[in-house]
């Protein structure tokens, strides 16, 4: 059997999801369908927005579902759709038994990370909240666990120092689904293989929230910048000055000492940790736009030698 009468059903539901989806169909996959999440408002006015998945299937003739649960109606609508493939890129729900069960070919999930490690909501983002020199996505069967299945194929991917999380996510979307796509082909024409996990080496990964995001210059600096980068665009690391939140986007590592808080250098702007040093690369004040950290510190009148 090929992909081009291999009838799949895709779910998925944000960006990632979306290129992957486009991925699929640029190479000739019969995509029958795609199951995402509901529309939900977004921004300040509280918009009705569909996800990403959704306004790419529409504008390529994919008939879409929203369903609020798998069960029940939406579990016979897939056994009418009868798909020899189901394909999941974070799709944000848990496959019921009677799902899993209905293709041939089974359920396949791409997971952005080198599971068992980062079982979870998010992976890339806690890899580089941990410091972690490489993160990779896996392909894998759907069972009925939380990123339990056996494992298709994995790809390492390098995470370099100062990468953030959007630009580690930005990379991995890229690699990721053209090798989900590989193996997916592969799967179809009977050339995969399947590895049980080693569950006992399972780690977590569960979802950021807001309060992560502060932290306070006596922590040494490779844990500040891998808490800014980790959490860069959301929820957005930052330290408080004069009682207001200053949030920091982009941050390097510096090789200087100092007492903690002080400011070892206007320009650039670092600061002194726990440990070694951060240049504050960009920033944003609260109830500002981002801004260079050096313009900040100029606009604040900061002198070498000042604690923060």
């Amino acid at each position: 059997m090929n992909k081009k009468d291999t009838r799949v059903l895709f779910m998925g539901t944000p960006e990632i999801a979306k290129g992957c989806l486009e991925q699929l169909v640029n190479d000739g996959y019969n995509v029958v369908g795609a199951f995402t999440r509901e529309d939900k408002p977004v921004g300040r006015k509280q918009i009705m927005t569909p996800p990403p998945v959704k306004v790419y299937a529409q504008e390529n003739n994919i008939p879409v579902y929203q369903p609020k649960t798998l069960k029940g109606e939406a579990t016979e609508i897939i056994k009418e759709i009868n798909p020899d493939l189901i394909i999941v890129v974070a799709y944000g729900r848990i496959l019921p038994k009677e799902v899993i069960d209905v293709p041939k070919f089974g359920c396949v999930n791409l997971h952005v990370s080198l599971l068992p490690k980062y079982r979870g909501a998010a992976p890339i983002q806690w890899s580089l909240i941990n410091g972690d020199k490489e993160t990779g996505v896996t392909v894998m069967y759907i069972d009925e666990g939380l990123d339990t299945g056996d494992i298709i194929d994995v790809l390492p991917i390098e995470i370099t120092e100062d990468e953030t999380q959007e630009e580690l996510f930005a990379k991995v979307e890229e690699k990721g689904k053209v090798f989900l796509s590989n193996v997916c082909e592969q799967l179809i024409n009977g050339n995969t293989t399947r590895t049980p996990q080693e569950h006992s080496k399972a780690t977590l990964a569960p979802p950021l929230t807001k309060e992560m995001a502060l932290f306070n210059f006596e922590l040494d600096a490779k844990t500040i910048h891998n808490k800014i980068r980790g959490q860069n665009p959301w929820p957005g690391a930052y330290f408080i000055y004069q009682d207001k939140k200053v949030k920091v986007i982009k941050s390097k590592r510096v090789k200087l000492s100092g007492k903690v808080g002080e400011i070892l250098s206007i320009k650039p702007l670092i600061i002194a940790c726990g440990e070694d040093a951060i240049q504050l690369v960009t920033v944003q004040p609260e109830g500002s736009k981002a801004m260079d950290g050096q313009a900040w510190s100029l606009g604040k009148r900061f002198e070498k030698g000042n604690i923060i």
